[in-house]
């Protein structure tokens, strides 16, 4: 099971509940394999990625110059729907995880990318960094990434750092609530939607 971080597509067909989600129903699992991108991203741009949920948005600003092969990933994932229709499988006191399509913690793309993060890195509120198992070098990355809830996640700098929430860390915090202590959600959290913008 991946140490941090891992279903969807569900419509949206019952007004939100008290925790402000959606119902929507349970779409299943299944693996899903990607090429690893062939490019980085260009530093000299910015680029936006946005999670659509049942529960609500948020944006995360992506980190090319800090996590060029993690980043590039991920924006390649978004791009040809790999997240669409996938589930929040980990809720915990510090974190929030997601990008698993088999919803087992052990779901990936296929492949995996390294970047070794800096000594001080730190994983505080609202960061978006990969998970990896405790077996894989420092900075390795699939598809599974976790939002940081807490004011600093106390975690070792072993997790490569893909970004930012910059939208919606309302949402998030408000997701970081849906667990049942035992790192379960207490609600089904569905990615229905992930895109990329990009801009200057």
């Amino acid at each position: 099971m991946l140490a941090l971080a891992g279903c969807g597509g569900g419509k949206k067909s019952a007004p939100a509940d008290s925790s402000g989600c959606v119902p929507v129903q349970n779409p299943g699992t299944s693996a899903r394999t990607r090429q690893p991108p062939t490019t980085k991203l260009d530093p000299s741009l910015k680029y936006d990625v946005t999670i659509s949920t049942n529960c609500g948005d948020f944006t995360i600003r992506l980190d090319p110059l800090r996590s060029p092969n993690a980043t590039a990933s991920f924006a390649s994932l978004v791009q040809s729907g790999f997240y669409d229709g996938t589930l929040f499988d980990r809720i915990t006191p510090s974190f929030i995880q997601a990008g698993d399509p088999t919803d087992t913690g052990t779901g990936g793309p296929g492949y995996t990318t390294i970047d070794k993060p800096v000594r001080d890195t730190s994983y505080t509120h609202g960061v978006v960094a990969m998970a990896k198992t405790g077996v894989q070098p420092p900075g390795t990355a699939g598809s599974q990434f976790f939002v940081v809830t807490a004011e600093d996640a106390g975690l070792t700098p072993d997790y490569a750092v893909v970004g930012t929430v910059v939208q919606g860390l309302d949402v998030v915090d408000r997701l970081g609530k849906l667990h049942d202590g035992s790192d379960q959600p207490t609600e089904r959290i569905e990615i229905q939607r992930a895109t990329l913008a990009s801009f200057t």
